[in-house]
């Protein structure tokens, strides 16, 4: 039987899963700690890219509801077209996330006049709207973290044939996965009007 032969891929890479899903959010950290133009380069902040990186992120979500709806129709070869391009579109999204974080300076919610300084009357005019926006982010973050090697652990086992092992794990990470990808959207528009022009 080839039940003893199922596990060997996934535990092939499990290390390799859980040594990604640790190194991504540690360089992630660090790399959005860095900033270019502190280290001596001369580069012009990628201003450009938050509002690219949170579309693709709302097309993260489409293609993720579109994935779940064709396995539904029994199509699997769309369903792992389309979570491979989820997969894709979630590598672009870090990428210029971090390349923006390490051109740009940190942006805080209700600074109005874009001084990195959030005094009382911003405050008050923020409102408890920040505490949604901070709830909104926190889970976001956390959540992106945790995603990693659900995501991962979900498309080896689909690559070694186990799929009822990928579908009991994919019913999970499918609505967080789906929460992070919408969430990075709401971020983007809570945050886009205290950007610094």
């Amino acid at each position: 039987m080839n039940n003893s032969e199922k596990p060997t891929l996934e535990k092939k890479f499990k290390g390799s899963i859980i040594a990604v899903s640790i190194i991504i959010p540690v360089a992630v950290a660090i790399l959005f700690s860095v900033k270019l133009k502190d280290l001596g380069f001369h580069v012009e902040p990628l201003s450009f890219l938050p509002p690219i990186y949170a579309a693709i992120n709302g097309i993260t979500a489409i293609l993720l509801i579109l994935a779940v709806m064709a396995i539904k129709k029994g199509n699997r070869k769309s369903h792992e077209k389309l979570m491979t391009m989820a997969i894709g579109c979630s590598v672009v999204f870090l990428v210029m996330y971090v390349a923006y974080h390490m051109t740009a300076g940190d942006t805080k919610f209700g600074d109005l006049n874009g001084d990195g300084i959030l005094d009382a009357s911003e405050k008050a005019q923020a409102g408890a709207i920040r505490f949604v926006y901070y709830f909104i982010l926190i889970t976001h973050i956390l959540l992106s973290i945790i995603i990693i090697p659900m995501v991962l652990f979900s498309y080896v086992r689909a690559l070694a044939n186990e799929f009822d092992r990928h579908k009991k794990l994919a019913k999970i990470t499918f609505p967080i996965w789906l929460y992070v990808a919408v969430t990075g959207v709401i971020v983007y528009l809570m945050i886009a009007p205290y950007y610094v022009k």
